[in-house]
């Protein structure tokens, strides 16, 4: 009997050969019998023809193949033998016909150029792959031109011609500007197929200097620029409007040919204003649907995948408002050769016969020719069972020689195919391949299929038994499959047994046995009916269904053909489905389904909801406990608890709270072990060793929670060895001597058993030593003592108990104890920054004399003596102190021209170290306080005497006090600025030549060599006569009671002052209402037209005035401040602060130590000058300007 074999040669040999000469058996083939039959070559991996490798890298030739036995490999180049050995670069693979030239070791890549073929041989035969052609990668430089600049009229169309240069294979391009940003395209200017950017209209916009081509070479991963294109665009007007002219391609027609399979790209860009619009036509048909694409904004027709059936005319039509043009493109579309039938591999018997077909086609219709083993078959060896008619080779009583490989070639102008089939004559004994005893198993009345593949040369003959020593199986009951299966097409409780197929040919037989088992069908005994339910009730659908007890059904609930609702209102259960509070949307179909392994059914049923009649109220409630609590299923680590819900009280249960009670350990403690939906009436708890658990369960709805249940029956677990260890585990010293080792100790429930230990070990890190261990029991620390000091150490803490040890447990790293630095902080340096700011270097300790961890340094500094004053006063130290292992530290709050001293000292978690030797530095001078006091005395007509005292803080060495003074007129504008400069060593001053009954006002303040310090400010008149003298106001301005000359009982005197008193009066009512609305009294609005910026205004809202404030701090002073009756103005006490520089009582500092905050002091601005006005301090001042 002749019949043709056939496998795939595009994947692994063997095996799919093997799967052709059975594939009627449809079974995994056994792995042995594929490495005991011989195989001649087959290709199973090659490089593509047209290869173009990267010519900075080795270059790989890939030829990989199969057979039995395993290939040699030969290769040629350029049709010549390729020896490989006479050549220092190349090598081939082990194993593998694969070539390695190596390039990136001296060896040029042009020098590999040429066509390469390799042949795979064995004993069986010889299989070629393709002709490989190996080309380089070239990306050539542009060449160099000289770029005129473009210019072109608003309106006229435009092309950038790119011309990249030649390179394999061709670069893709794209246009972008000097910022390396695509130049944006639209329908008025895209890039062409060829590169070129075209502008279909230019406008001014696009004018630039920078238009600049790039070619990419993707094989060598390089980019090459054109030199940048200038575009000058001048406007004319009025822009003529022109119609469609076709830039590309030029013409009416043209002609274009592409091949079968590739991707079809026809183009039309055409210039005009209005831009045109392109349309695209197929004369006499329709463009093919799914394979068309617009690309470019239509400009470009793709068409994939083209065939001969897309040959024809393509029209494009570019149309704006002032006319069409169009072109015609005729596509003729040739083919490559493709294949109709390609040659299949031949399994023969000696003495069968057979064929290899090779068809293919192409356009123009290629040539076909044979080889065998890589020879022209005319030249090959004579094989008398063999026959060449053409394209098929036909085989007549083979014998084992005529095993071979052929090949079929078909080629024509446009490519070639090359194809290996070889033929491969075996004699084989049969091989049953279905495993021994395997069972099947089907459900009665169903068709049961046992398999028998087989293998065999000759095909062997295949015959089925029942029983071991049954008789042959024949009738029409049987149906016998060509792959060896027998089909019982109902198959029958009686069928069941065991089967045994017989395999034989001429060179021996073979036999298997396999099982037949015959189950019970699945049956929905009671299926779900029809309801009709009112809304918000409660319907239930049974299936209840009867099956094969070998057999685990599953039951899945449908509606209308889909899954139910995630909606816990649907439940679940073993035999039924249960809606609660219908609504309107669970009308539907509900459809029960019972799969099985071997067989499925189902059953469905229609819900009608109908409006529910009118209820009372409904009354809400915790719901009712659960009860008939129930363990099954007790296993060491598991066990399943079921009870029964108690009444939800309308209210949905939502949920059930599972706990348990340790009465071994915990006995009356209850805990949470987990929770259910309310669907659920049982749960599989996990249990822990060595707890005597009982268990209640706690139901839950949206009121609340219900009672507890009463507790379940007792169920005590056996023990076991801990699962988990101790955690929180830590290594701390306490003494520099120790090492305390603390852990968590495990609950009761953890231990898992009795005897609950805790074994500790420790070892010193990174030195050779063995670990150190103790066993310790009811204790959660130990002390390993005679440690060295700070040291790191592994430690471990493992629990065990009467049954064994818990897993190994992880490493932590502690320390042992720390002790007092040993060693202070050395080269310590101090700069001055001003005289208010040092800061203060210093050398970092080294690590292993802190013996401790690292906290940072302590800088201890305090002032020795002032040296402006030369007295020392109690030492007050202040401390900052600086984190980490920070070597320098801002020392702000400083006194200006004063001696201090400090010390540096390392810190650990022990405490400080020796404080480093003291370092004495000096802040320089700074400007002086303002002065302690201003006092004006024994005004006359023309004359006022000063007295002052010294700054409380001069800051430095006094070289002088400045007065500035000027009059203050009725209207309150200021006169001319008078400025005396004053040696410092004099307390008073006698002013003459003074107006008389003029008041004035007085700036006054000391200097030193770095400036002037703050003034003191202060106001004072002359008196009017002899006669009468008023005291001059001093601060706050209250008038004082004049002196009184022989005259009161002079009735013009009296007179004068009752007139005095009345207007005194008039204008205190008048302030008083004006306050009272918010308004200002004259007196202040013509403070406020003439506002000396040196007095503080008074505040509206209570009638008081603040103090001064220097505009650089912005600091308000008291409210209500008043120049004492005393007539001195005494500076109030500086609000500076010292926020020192690092962390400490004082202060805080930023990470590096500097300074956060102000450091400012109140400072009175200088007077102002020239005839401006100043506020009176109060309403009497303001009544004593008029005096």
């Amino acid at each position: 009997m002749t019949k043709k074999m056939s496998i795939s040669t595009s994947k692994t040999s063997l095996v799919l050969f093997l799967c052709q000469i059975i594939s009627a058996l449809d079974v995994p083939l056994d792995s042995k019998l594929l490495e005991e039959l011989s195989q001649p070559p087959t290709i199973t991996q090659q490089s593509p023809k047209d290869y173009i490798v990267d010519p900075r890298e080795n270059i790989v030739i890939q030829c990989e193949a199969k057979g039995k036995p395993p290939p040699s490999f030969s290769w040629t180049r350029n049709g010549t033998h390729f020896d490989i050995d006479k050549d220092a670069q190349v090598t081939m693979k082990p194993n593998s016909g694969t070539l390695v030239i190596n390039i990136m070791n001296g060896g040029k890549a042009e020098a590999y150029e040429g066509v390469y073929q390799c042949t795979a041989r064995n004993e069986r035969g010889a299989a070629i792959s393709n002709n490989i052609v190996v080309r380089p990668s070239r990306s050539p430089l542009w060449t160099k031109e000289k770029l005129e600049p473009n210019h072109v009229r608003e309106g006229d169309s435009l092309v950038l011609h790119c011309r990249p240069p030649v390179g394999l294979p061709p670069p893709i391009i794209f246009w972008m500007d000097n910022a390396f940003q695509r130049l944006p395209q639209s329908e008025r200017v895209s890039q062409g197929l060829n590169g070129d950017l075209y502008f279909s209209n230019v406008q001014p916009e696009d004018t630039r200097e920078d238009y600049i081509c790039y070619a990419r070479f993707n094989h060598t991963q390089t980019i090459q620029q054109k030199q940048p294109i200038s575009v000058k665009v001048f406007s004319t007007k009025p822009v003529t409007e022109r119609q469609p002219v076709l830039l590309t391609p030029t013409g009416s027609t043209s002609t274009k040919v592409e091949l079968r399979g590739n991707v079809l790209l026809l183009e039309c860009i055409a210039a005009g204003l209005p831009t045109p619009v392109i349309r695209w036509i197929k004369e006499g048909g329709e463009l093919p649907a799914n394979r068309t694409f617009f690309e470019n904004f239509k400009k470009t027709l793709k068409i994939i995948d083209v065939s001969e059936a897309d040959s024809g005319n393509y029209k494009c039509i570019a149309r704006n408002a002032l006319g069409s043009v169009h072109h015609v493109i005729s596509v003729t579309v040739k083919a490559a050769p493709y294949w109709i039938t390609a040659p299949r591999n031949l399994v023969l018997s000696p003495g069968e016969d057979g064929t290899l077909i090779c068809r293919a086609n192409g356009n123009p219709k290629p040539s076909i020719s044979w080889l065998a083993n890589g020879v022209p078959i005319a030249i090959a060896p004579e094989d008398p069972s063999r026959k060449v008619d053409g394209d098929t080779i036909i085989f007549s009583h083979v014998q084992e020689r005529s095993s071979a490989v052929y090949q079929c070639n078909a080629s024509n102008e446009y490519g070639y195919l090359l194809a290996n089939a070889f033929v491969n004559v075996l004699a084989e004994p049969p091989r049953i391949l279905t495993p021994a005893n395997k069972l099947y198993q089907v459900i009665a009345d169903s068709p049961a299929l046992l398999d028998c593949a087989y293998f065999g040369s000759p095909k062997p003959e295949i015959e089925w038994f029942k029983g071991v020593k049954g008789s042959i199986l024949r009738g029409n009951e049987y149906i016998f499959h060509d792959n060896g299966t027998l089909e019982i097409p109902v198959a029958q409780k009686n069928n069941a047994g065991t089967y045994t197929c017989v395999a034989r040919n001429e060179l021996g037989k073979i036999q298997n046995e396999v099982q037949l088992e015959i189950k019970d069908p699945t049956m929905i005994i009671k299926q779900p009916e029809y309801k009709v339910i009112q809304r918000y009730g409660q319907v239930s659908f049974e299936c209840v269904i009867k099956h094969d007890s070998t057999l685990l059904p599953t039951v899945t609930w449908l509606k209308d053909n889909d899954e139910l609702p995630d909606d816990e209102r649907f439940l679940v259960g073993k035999d039924n489905l249960t809606i609660m509070n219908v609504t309107d949307k669970d009308d539907g179909t509900y459809t029960c389904i019972v799969n099985t392994t071997l067989d499925s059914v189902s059953a469905s049923a229609v819900l009608t909801v109908v409006a529910a009649p009118p209820t009372p109220a409904i009354i809400y409630a915790r719901p009712n406990p659960p009860f008939d609590l129930e363990l099954t299923g007790q296993l060491e680590r598991s066990i399943d608890l079921s009870w029964l819900p108690g009444d939800e009280n309308n209210s949905p249960i939502t949920s059930f709270v599972i706990e348990f009670e340790d009465a071994l350990h915990e006995p009356g403690v209850w805990r949470y072990q987990t929770e259910v939906p309310g669907s659920q009436t049982t749960a599989q708890l996990k249990l822990s060793p060595y707890v005597n658990y009982s268990f209640r369960v706690i139901a839950v709805n949206r009121i609340g929670r219900s009672q507890p249940s009463e507790p379940s029956e007792q169920y005590l677990t056996k023990s076991a060895s801990p699962d988990e260890n101790p955690a929180n585990v830590q290594g701390i010293g306490s003494e520099p001597d120790n090492l305390v080792i603390t852990w968590e100790p495990l609950k009761g429930f953890q231990s898992n058993g009795p005897g609950l230990q805790y074994k500790v070990s420790w070892r010193q890190k990174d030195v050779d030593d063995e670990w150190t261990s103790v066993i310790v029991a009811n204790v959660s620390k130990y002390i390993v003592s005679g440690t060295p000091t700070f040291v790191p150490y592994e430690v471990k803490v493992q629990a065990l108990n009467d049954l064994g040890y818990a897993p190994e447990p992880s490493e932590v790293i502690g320390h042992s104890g720390e002790d007092l630095p040993m060693v202070a902080p050395g080269n310590v340096q101090v700069h001055v920054i001003n005289s208010t700011l040092a800061k203060v270097h210093w050398d970092p300790v080294p690590l292993k004399s802190v013996r401790g961890h690292l906290q940072g340094y302590k800088v201890y500094y305090w002032k020795v003596q002032s040296l402006s004053r030369r007295s020392r006063r109690h030492v007050e130290k202040k401390i900052l102190t600086f984190r980490g292992n920070k070597t320098f530290g801002m020392l702000p709050g400083l006194e200006p021209y004063s001696s201090y001293k400090l010390n540096v000292r390392v810190v650990n978690g022990k405490g400080e170290g020796p404080a480093s030797p003291d370092k004495v530095f000096k802040t320089p001078e700074g400007v002086p306080s303002s002065p302690s006091f201003l006092k004006i005395t024994n005004p006359t007509l023309d004359s006022l005497t000063l007295e002052w005292g010294s700054p409380t803080h001069p800051n430095g060495v006094l070289t002088s006090y400045t007065l500035k003074f000027q009059p203050i007129n009725n209207t309150h504008e200021l006169g001319p600025l008078v400025e005396i400069r004053i040696p410092a060593n004099e307390s008073s001053l006698i002013l003459k030549n003074l107006n008389y009954s003029t008041r004035y006002k007085f700036y006054f303040n000391a200097q030193t060599s770095v400036g002037s310090g703050s003034q003191i400010t202060e106001e004072a008149v002359t008196i009017m006569d002899e006669a009468g003298i008023l005291r001059p106001a001093v601060g706050a301005g209250k008038a004082m009671a004049s002196r009184q000359v022989d005259i009161a009982t002079q009735g013009w005197f009296i007179g004068l002052m009752c007139a005095v008193a009345l207007l005194i009066l008039i204008l205190l009512i008048v302030c008083f209402i004006r306050r009272n609305k918010g308004g200002k009294y004259p007196v202040k609005e013509k403070e406020d037209a003439h506002a000396d910026p040196e007095i503080q205004p008074m505040k509206e809202d209570d009638g008081t005035f603040g103090e001064y404030s220097d505009a650089e701090d912005h600091k308000p002073l008291k409210k209500g401040s008043r120049t004492p009756s005393d007539r001195t103005v005494k500076k109030e006490d500086s609000d500076d602060s010292l926020v020192d520089y690092g962390e400490g009582v004082n202060g805080q500092f930023n990470e590096d130590g500097s300074f956060i905050g102000q450091y400012s002091g109140k400072k009175e601005k200088e007077p102002a000058e020239g005839n401006e006005s100043s506020e009176a301090p109060s309403p009497v001042n303001a009544m004593n300007s008029f005096v």
